[in-house]
């Protein structure tokens, strides 16, 4: 099948400033902590305080975030955000310069740089259908994933090898300079976005529990959330100690361990390439729990892995994992996108956001407990022990006795189907990455 957004003027620069954000996104994330260890001679316990600054936010305020974007018009806020944070950026190479940087500010910075990527993260999302209409958003929403797939593999490395080359703060000084390039290209989108209707007596906590129960009762939205919740809360289990993994009972080296985590990158990235030709062959609906159950038979391959021939084993466990991971995610995000009304769209992305990666610093946290406990390889095969039961939530959801969707899965939506809903809303035109949640390869959302 020919692509057709490819054509599409509006789509083309909300792909391209959405992948120079993501790029930011992912450079950012490593050059802060490198810069508090090379410049500012951060200790440990400062470290922690500086990585949890970067995704505090989505559990700080990714409710009231999607309440947020439901009363304004998500493009313009989604250039804010881009300009916010390049002016947060770059402070730091100009706070350098002036011999005033501080361990404080970087905090500072990367708690702010962390806020604005939720909203612009569920601004895009609640943007796409607008701006493509719903008949195309598997489409939209495969292309996206690829950038963001690429952007997360490489956007470390990359950051990485500039900062070795210009330094830390010259590094966020251009990563600064991408923002304003990313909001430039959204700046140029001309498709009409009509602004949401202003009613009387708003209430934030009484619009944040709106969303929040659309999600818990639809019952094919409350079983992905279930099911990616668990994933992900398995899946923060493993990356606790995955690292341990390979270092100490693997035997590999740094370099190696840096190679092998980029081989499993190919899975997320060829993922996202055929993503709209393996949902379309399956059915979007049958997708969402086919394609992770399949996937997490490929986990045991992970504990499975040892220092001699076995170590291929861990590559291909990875890498199938990470094709799940954005296989599912393009079906369950444009599944949710297509059945959810306009007006709720920015707090049910939100309230999926927020119940799916709150489980990953739980998870985190009970790896290392875990690992200690029970060891390294014994937490890693109770990981992909997790993925498999993960799964349960689809598999015995209305999902499965379904190929695409249904009028019963869009009643809360007026009972509109996929193909009446895509007039509507034309104007004129969930597997997270290895660096942020501790993979957007792997992490489901």
């Amino acid at each position: 099948m020919t692509s057709t957004l490819r054509g599409h003027p509006g789509f083309r620069l909300l792909w391209v400033g959405d992948t120079i954000a993501q790029f930011g996104t992912a450079i950012a994330s490593v050059v802060l902590p490198l810069l508090a260890v090379g410049v500012l001679h951060a200790t440990p316990g400062q470290m922690g305080v500086l990585v949890a600054a970067e995704t505090a936010a989505f559990l700080l305020i990714g409710l009231p975030a999607g309440a947020w974007v439901d009363r304004v018009r998500r493009r313009p806020l989604m250039i804010r955000m881009d300009l916010v944070r390049a002016a947060l950026l770059l402070s730091i190479p100009v706070a350098g310069l002036l011999g005033v940087l501080s361990f404080t500010q970087l905090v500072v910075v990367a708690l702010l740089v962390g806020t604005c990527t939720v909203f612009f993260d569920i601004a895009y999302q609640s943007y796409l259908p607008a701006l493509v209409g719903r008949d195309h958003l598997m489409e939209g929403n495969a292309k996206l994933q690829a950038s963001q797939s690429v952007a997360v593999f490489s956007g470390p490395a990359l950051g990485g090898g500039l900062t070795g080359l210009i330094g830390a703060a010259t590094t966020l000084a251009g990563t600064g300079l991408g923002y304003l390039a990313s909001a430039l290209c959204l700046s140029r989108i001309t498709t009409d976005e009509p602004r949401p209707e202003r009613l009387p007596d708003r209430n934030l906590r009484a619009e944040v529990a709106e969303g929040l129960r659309f999600v818990v009762t639809n019952r094919r939205l409350r079983a992905i959330a279930g099911c990616t919740a668990s994933w992900n809360l398995f899946f923060g289990v493993q990356g606790a100690v995955l690292v341990l993994f390979m270092v100490r009972v693997l035997g590999l080296s740094p370099a190696a361990v840096g190679v092998v985590l980029g081989l499993t990158g190919v899975g997320g990235i060829v993922g996202a390439a055929v993503s709209a030709r393996v949902i379309r062959v399956l059915g979007q609906a049958r997708a969402i729990w086919l394609v992770p159950a399949v996937g997490a038979l490929f986990g045991p391959l992970i504990p499975l892995a040892g220092p001699d021939w076995r170590l291929g084993l861990i590559v291909v466990g990875e890498v199938a994992i990470g094709f799940t991971g954005v296989v599912y995610n393009v079906a369950q995000i444009s599944y949710r996108q297509a059945i959810c009304p306009d007006h709720l769209l920015g707090r049910m992305n939100a309230s999926i956001r927020f119940l799916v990666w709150g489980t990953l610093p739980l998870g985190a946290l009970a790896g290392g407990a875990l690992g200690t406990a029970l060891g390294i390889r014994q937490t890693m095969w109770i990981a992909v022990a997790g993925w498999a039961l993960s799964c349960l939530w689809v598999v015995f959801s209305p999902l499965r006795t379904e190929r695409e969707i249904t009028t019963e899965a869009t009643e809360a939506n007026g009972g509109h189907t996929t193909s009446n809903l895509a007039p509507r809303a034309r104007t004129g035109g969930g597997l997270s990455s290895r660096r942020d949640a501790g993979p957007d390869h792997d992490v489901l959302g």
